[in-house]
């Protein structure tokens, strides 16, 4: 039987999720504010959180500079974030569909090895990552910041995984009594049924990809192969005063398609994360 809460309690709830919220909404909006204030209101003293002559100029400077190229740039993560994202999708989900429904030998121990390069950084590996791409001729080129990606994560593979073990194996028989393989249940099958948890993976992984620094600051060589994370940092390091209100201005840029990607997934998200990783 449930108790009715008391009043203190449900307010301290809200307080606290209003904290929250906040602790997350407030750097947004005052990035979009800095990033509408003219160069005199920018280090004005006392500072100001709104913009008292907002402007676009800012903006317009961002669109204009020569050393943030945002068109290539984006084009350049856009590129980068595609094909990594199909590889990543079809290499994880396969795997974690073995891992979740095929029994052979050694299975578990191949499932812990794959969980535990979750525990391994990526500076921990950079040097010999990159000394293998060199020999391959790959540095200076797009290729190491999609290729691995075709060879599945530990992180996906495991969210996967935990998804397709929630689906009734009489699914998969029944497709199988009526002459479908096993690749066939694969696809016809299970990943029509895992879609919340596909996105879920791929909107991770865009994220993932999209806010990516180290991956281009190591491998790229030349200013028109840069993200959009690697112009933005070129732009707060070149010579002279930092320009807050357009480098804000561009962080904004860069934002918005993230945030419109994320409202218009926001319900399928949702579901997927509410309902991967319940049952192991």
């Amino acid at each position: 039987m449930n108790r009715a809460r008391s009043p203190i309690a449900v307010a301290a709830t809200y307080a606290a999720l209003i904290g929250v919220s906040a602790a997350f909404i407030v750097p947004l909006i005052w990035m979009l504010c800095v990033s509408l204030k003219p160069d005199a209101e920018v280090m004005a003293f006392p500072p100001t959180f709104f913009p008292q002559s907002p402007t676009i100029q800012p903006y317009r400077d961002v669109a204009a500079s020569e050393s943030f190229d945002f068109s290539l740039y984006a084009r350049n993560t856009l590129i980068i974030t595609l094909l990594s994202l199909v590889g990543m999708v079809l290499s994880s989900a396969i795997a974690a569909y073995g891992f979740a429904r095929i029994d052979f030998p050694g299975r578990g121990l191949m499932f812990a090895v794959c969980l535990a390069t979750m525990m391994i950084p990526f500076p921990v590996i950079m040097v010999p990552t990159y000394m293998l791409f060199k020999w391959l001729g790959w540095i200076g080129t797009f290729k190491p910041l999609w290729i691995p990606a075709w060879f599945g994560s530990a992180f996906n593979i495991f969210l996967l995984r935990q998804f397709f073990m929630g689906i009734p194996k009489e699914l998969e028989e029944s497709a199988m009594l009526d002459g479908c393989s096993r690749w066939g249940c694969f696809w016809r099958v299970i990943l029509p049924l895992a879609r919340p948890a596909i996105a879920v993976v791929a909107l991770f992984h865009i994220l993932a990809v999209w806010n990516d620094l180290v991956g281009p600051l190591v491998f790229l060589s030349h200013q028109e192969q840069f993200t959009l994370a690697l112009g933005l940092q070129f732009l707060q390091s070149k010579p002279g005063d930092t320009p807050w209100n357009q480098l804000l201005a561009a962080s904004t840029m860069i934002c918005v398609p993230v945030l419109v990607l994320f409202v218009m997934a926001q319900e399928t998200f949702i579901r997927g994360i509410a309902t991967t990783g319940l049952k192991g």
